[in-house]
């Protein structure tokens, strides 16, 4: 086991890489990569990122020179030979050989292609474009790098035994999340927790801690390398990327509207089974599901990322149900926003109407609310997203206003396009 505070202490050699692999990222990323390099492995994206969270000044917390150096040791990355190994080899949500020999071909021969960094008042204006394929596979080392350059600035000033304490009082408060997760019957909960982490060697720490303390109720984590490492699950399916760019490229009001369920064709095409998860909420889930094709509810389950979690999965069983299937054997994936108690409280509501699955994210790898002065280490939203593809802007409309995101003009007319009328603002945790 890694002593951690030890090794922040010693963080003082010129470079310490926080990223050390081009596999400590997401599954999904690398599945949409194989699907993206697929079919559209020509088209033009430019990703940015985007703090909301507006007090957290990251331009006067981080050093840029410390920032660039990261960035660029992430361009230096290649597969290794074991890491290529793995994913040519391996058995991922039973099949073998997800990952085609053209893609790994490509993959293992890729060097992430160059960013765009500059200072905008208190914040950094980050942003990557380029053919993509290459420009996604930035947005996980982008935000591990951000996350953990601001957790390292507030942690600098602090010393070996401060850290200590530090590290233990977070160490308790997993671990007692984690008994109070043990009770929990039939609980399935991975790791989600990559992009805003408080640093690699805490979400690693995490991991193991639920390995122990959850047994086969933890049933994997969305970090590749931890996966390898540690020989559990890699988990994860699709995101909001793949209909975000699809529409953007759309050229009519009538191929905008078809432009999601095109991208589910095409996932449809290269996968089965648990990897068949809808994620119905870019646009809206009621309208998306209003207008979905038949054979979309054949698919094994559904994701819920934003809104109200327990409208959202009552809106899917009404669909299913309407639609023939039933919602007993449907997946629905919670994971926006979770910690225990909403864990405990989404758990006793739907068990038994579906199979229940959660996906922990920031609460479970960056909860350091309220162990430091001022609060300086508390989880912040931070988001590295597709913003323009082929020159023309995405949007996001999401089932929660907040986290909308798009010019004002395109927003407007993808509600339009959409039918997506007024909206309940919910609080974005993380």
């Amino acid at each position: 086991m890694v002593d951690i505070a030890t090794r922040v202490y010693n963080h003082a050699f010129k470079i310490d890489p926080i990223v050390r692999s081009l596999i400590d990222t997401d599954f999904y990323k690398l599945l949409m990569c194989q699907s993206v390099h697929r079919n559209r492995p020509d088209t033009t994206v430019t990703f940015s990122l985007i703090n909301r969270t507006k007090s957290v000044p990251l331009a006067k917390l981080i050093d840029e020179g410390e920032l660039r150096e990261q960035l660029d040791h992430v361009r230096s990355l290649s597969l290794t030979r074991g890491e290529s190994t793995w994913l040519r080899g391996n058995t991922f949500y039973g099949k073998r050989q997800m990952f085609s020999p053209a893609f790994m071909e490509w993959f293992e021969a890729l060097r992430l292609p160059p960013y765009h960094l500059e200072r905008k008042g208190d914040q950094y204006e980050l942003t990557f474009e380029g053919k993509w394929p290459e420009v996604m596979l930035w947005e996980i080392p982008a935000l591990a790098i951000l996350m953990e350059l601001r957790s390292r600035a507030v942690l600098a000033a602090m010393g070996k035994f401060e850290l200590e304490v530090l590290y233990a009082r977070a160490m308790t408060r997993l671990w007692e999340k984690i008994e109070r997760l043990r009770p929990i019957e039939g609980l399935r909960i991975a790791d989600f927790g990559s992009r805003r982490r408080h640093s690699f060697l805490w979400q690693d720490w995490c991991v193991q801690a639920m390995i122990e303390g959850l047994g086969e109720a933890f049933v994997g984590t969305s970090n590749c390398r931890i996966a390898m490492r540690r020989d559990i699950e890699a988990i994860g399916t699709n995101a909001h990327e793949l209909p975000m760019v699809y529409s953007a490229l759309a050229e009519t009001d009538e191929d905008l509207a078809k432009a999601p369920y095109r991208v589910l064709a095409d996932w449809h095409e290269e996968h089965s089974g648990n990897l068949r998860i809808i994620l119905p909420d870019t646009y809206g889930t009621e309208g998306f599901l209003k207008r979905a094709p038949d054979w979309l509810a054949g698919w094994t389950g559904i994701r819920i990322d934003s809104g109200d979690p327990a409208t959202g999965a009552e809106t899917a069983i009404r669909w299913w149900k309407e639609r023939g299937e039933d919602p007993t054997q449907k997946l629905v994936i919670f994971s926006d926003g979770l910690d225990v108690e909403k864990i405990e409280e989404l758990q006793a509501r739907f068990s038994g109407k579906v199979r229940v699955s959660f996906g922990w994210g920031t609460l479970l790898t960056n909860d350091f609310r309220g162990l430091t002065p001022g609060d300086t280490l508390a989880p912040f939203s931070l988001v590295c997203k597709a913003v323009a593809a082929e020159g023309r802007p995405t949007v996001k409309l999401s089932d929660n206003p907040l986290k909308a995101m798009g010019p004002a003009d395109q927003i407007a007319r993808y509600k339009r396009v959409f039918g997506v009328g007024e909206q309940e603002a919910i609080d974005v945790i993380v």
